[in-house]
């Protein structure tokens, strides 16, 4: 890379050996670089918030505050402008399609060696997209999947943390309190999510929304009726 560029970069990850390591490898690549770590979805977001140009999200999969899918759908939708890699210790292929379906830049298994993960971190600077080599990026995917997967698509930022609400079991008053809004925004959220996701309840919401967890890709079940 460059060595007049000035990167930032937020490496989010639950684990602080891992952070650690990650913070390592990436800062190998740079003369120039500011990273920040979040060890929560929520840490993420207040990163983001913050103000300032980010480069790049490093982002594991399984965080506090989100389920499955839901935190790279979320960051994609709200901060469209900041490419995101998913750093994960699933190597899955039905796993790495959808994250590429949902718009991350990349997908780096924990897995792969240091020099692998930099070669994917400089990939994706560049304007590129990179995920490991081995995997099909074009295989054929479940119609059911896939008329999943544009569903949550259409999903506004907010819409998705209420999303994520309704699957933690929060009721509308929590969820207002959480989102600092009144319980009839939150009411018109819910109803817009169920319109959007072709469901009649908030129940079928929730079953639907367990559909992005890692362990339903492809769906082991039939989609929520509409």
């Amino acid at each position: 890379m460059s060595d007049i560029t000035f990167y930032r970069l937020v490496i989010a990850d639950d684990h602080p050996l891992f952070r650690g390591a990650m913070r390592e490898a990436v800062a190998g690549l740079f003369e120039k670089v500011e990273i920040a770590e979040a060890g929560s979805f929520d840490q993420i977001s207040e990163i983001l918030d913050r103000g300032g140009d980010v480069d790049l999200i490093l982002l594991d999969l399984a965080m506090p505050g989100v389920r499955g899918f839901s935190g790279l759908l979320y960051l994609r939708a709200q901060y469209p402008s900041v490419p995101v890699v998913v750093v994960s210790a699933t190597d899955d292929p039905s796993v790495i399609r959808r994250c590429m379906d949902f718009g991350a830049a990349g997908y780096i298994p924990k897995t792969l060696g240091v020099d692998v993960m930099r070669q994917g971190i400089t990939a994706v600077l560049q304007g590129g997209l990179w995920t490991p080599p081995d995997i099909d990026l074009d295989a054929s995917a479940d119609p059911e999947a896939s008329a999943a997967l544009a569903r949550f698509a259409t999903l506004t930022p907010q819409q998705v943390r209420v999303l994520m609400m309704l699957s933690e079991g929060l009721l509308n008053k929590q969820i207002a309190y959480e989102l600092s809004v009144s319980e009839a925004t939150v009411k018109a959220h819910v109803s817009a999510i169920l319109q959007k996701l072709g469901v009649e309840s908030r129940t079928q919401a929730v079953i639907a929304a367990s559909k992005i967890e890692i362990g339903q890709w492809p769906p082991a079940t039939a989609a929520a009726p509409h």
